[in-house]
């Protein structure tokens, strides 16, 4: 797709400059309103202890990070995102308990061990260094915290997959044509997912930067997968 890593860095950064605007508006849409349940599953799976500190990687305008904050409302939460127009959103759409940088999720910003628990949504088959990207939460994450994933996944239901196929590759490109004028990125989309991972490689991936009791779960009829590791020394 890309013809090369620094292709892809580029490519993201303008796609969610340019989608923010209607960015959540799309993500409601797209999952039939299934995206929040999502989220709060994810907030869940983070386990942040009372006055323990959060990260959410890639955070957006900060739809798993509210998700953080209502779920744990003693933790401390800092949201992190590379795209200023998702940041400045981020700090308008959440109150003054969430903590807002800019940041590359290659590159995060916090010393060693700062969290108990490091989130990010819809992230991975972004990056340009999967593996590299998980190494990165895996070393800001304090022993006995965990890296929490909610990541896309292509379903493998024999009878589920072509319909699936239709709606993300036919009705997902229209429907964001039509809000955001940004039909190219909606193209992207799809395939974005469809070329990604498996939930097996992910998982994989996890343990390979250290990460243990990895373990994930599918949401949305097979769309959506969940993943939670642990971290230890």
């Amino acid at each position: 797709m890309f013809s090369s890593t620094e292709e892809k860095r580029r490519f993201t950064r303008d796609l969610f400059s340019r989608l923010a605007p209607r960015y959540e508006l799309l993500n409601v849409l797209m999952s039939l309103g299934q995206v929040e349940r999502w989220r709060r599953a994810a907030a869940e799976a983070a386990r942040v202890p009372p006055g323990g500190w959060a990260l959410d990687v890639a955070a957006g305008e900060g739809g798993l990070t509210r998700a953080l904050v209502t779920r744990w409302p003693q933790a401390r939460v800092v949201a992190v995102d590379f795209t200023p127009q998702m940041v400045r959103l981020g700090r308008a759409r959440t109150d003054g308990r969430v903590h807002w940088a800019e940041g590359d999720a290659l590159r995060l910003p916090f010393p060693d061990a700062t969290f108990d628990a490091v989130v990010n949504a819809f992230m991975l088959r972004n990056v340009v260094d999967v593996e590299g990207t998980l190494a990165e939460q895996s070393r800001v994450v304090r022993p006995g915290g965990r890296v929490v994933c909610l990541e896309m996944t292509w379903p493998r239901s024999r009878w589920f997959r072509p319909l699936f196929h239709l709606y993300f590759f036919g009705w997902v490109p229209l429907l964001g044509s039509l809000l955001t004028g940004q039909r190219d990125a909606y193209r992207y989309l799809p395939r974005s997912v469809h070329e990604f991972l498996p939930p097996e490689g992910v998982a994989a991936t996890m343990e390979r930067v250290g990460l243990r009791n990895v373990r994930y779960r599918l949401m949305g009829m097979g769309t959506v997968a969940l993943y939670v590791g642990e971290w230890s020394l």
